[in-house]
């Protein structure tokens, strides 16, 4: 399931990568991007065959997962695959879309977890499902931190971002606002009986959400954005890590 999950997300970058090249979104000038073709040199179909290739191989592996849970599993990838595929693939790319956060932060964040869980036990709990959450919201937030980095590229290509739509100042305010929740579910979590409280440990994650919003405050560069955009990255790193620390201790 792990190596799955992450040929997925894997595939999903090099399609992003791909199409973004394709429609002209990424040029040599672009920052902050991946920048296999326009930087390191490398020829677009070879990203695409390889991002085919690497969807191909997480459908194998999936068949063994399936085989060994339930068969319903199959129609989920498939979801899944086509999900990472349209992200940015199709005519009307859910990228450029105010749900791209949505969307992504759902499947990567709560969908793994759920599946994860039913591929181990068979059976999924409401506990497990409102422990996922700040995962979601976390992955969301990333995607959230990129788009308000390209606010106006992505405008001048017609895009229609939930960064977009907000504008800079209430999207930067909806990020904030995103980290900060994250945080205090796992508060919630605790007083619900949810978890332990050694959950709480998570909250160490404040700091560097803190010290993200200020790189994206006061009309901030290119460059200053690029840092926040890493500390909202770490922001979940760190969140991930301390939360499964906190489960360990805890039982």
């Amino acid at each position: 399931m792990l190596v799955v999950a992450t040929f997925i997300q894997a595939a999903t970058n090099m399609f992003n990568e791909y199409f973004d090249y394709v429609k002209g979104l990424d040029t040599p000038d672009s920052v902050g991007i991946a920048g296999a073709i326009t930087q390191d040199g490398v020829q677009p179909r070879t990203i695409l065959y390889t991002a085919l290739a690497t969807l191909t191989a997480a459908m194998l592996l999936g068949i063994y997962i399936c085989a060994h849970s339930s068969w319903w599993l199959a129609l989920i990838g498939a979801v899944s695959a086509l999900v990472g595929f349209l992200y940015s693939g199709s005519p009307y790319p859910i990228s450029a879309s105010p749900f791209g956060e949505l969307i992504a932060g759902g499947l990567m964040g709560t969908g793994i977890v759920l599946l994860s869980c039913f591929i181990q036990q068979t059976s999924i709990h409401l506990h497990e499902v409102l422990m996922s959450i700040p995962l979601t919201v976390l992955i969301g937030a990333i995607l959230t931190a990129n788009n308000i980095r390209d606010i106006e590229g992505d405008r001048a290509n017609g895009r229609r971002t939930l960064a977009i739509l907000l504008g800079h100042k209430w999207a930067v305010r909806f990020l904030a606002c995103s980290l900060l929740s994250a945080n205090l579910w796992v508060v919630l979590l605790v007083l619900l009986g949810v978890s332990s409280p050694w959950v709480l440990i998570a909250l160490g994650s404040l700091l560097p959400s803190a010290l993200a919003i200020q790189r994206f405050q006061s009309k901030p560069t290119l460059a200053e954005m690029m840092v926040g955009m890493q500390r909202v990255a770490q922001t979940n790193t760190i969140f991930g890590t301390l939360f499964l620390i906190g489960l360990l201790i805890g039982n």
